[in-house]
């Protein structure tokens, strides 16, 4: 299991926070869940952290052109970064 985090922007974070429903069904083929975190200095600046045993089908859920009317309608704004833990 490792862990990943991935860091946008949205337009409107009230929107988007309504969205968490969507987002816990999307991820959950490649994910035993999520926390989600705000900027403390940005309220539309968000940070999801997932443990997933498999990046490439949580890639492909995030990239998949078919769920874009969904991060459109979250107000998910371009580009979203992606980190992942170095374990030391």
């Amino acid at each position: 299991m490792a862990t990943y985090v991935f860091r946008h922007k949205v337009g409107d974070i009230d929107t988007w926070l309504k969205g968490h429903d969507d987002r816990v069904r999307l991820f959950a083929p490649a994910s035993n869940g999520f926390r989600t975190f705000q900027d403390a200095d940005d309220p539309n600046s968000i940070v999801i952290v997932i443990d997933t045993d498999d990046i490439e089908k949580l890639g492909a859920i995030i990239n998949d052109p078919k769920i874009q009317h969904i991060k459109d309608q979250h107000t998910v704004l371009e580009p979203i970064t992606m980190s992942v833990e170095v374990k030391l």
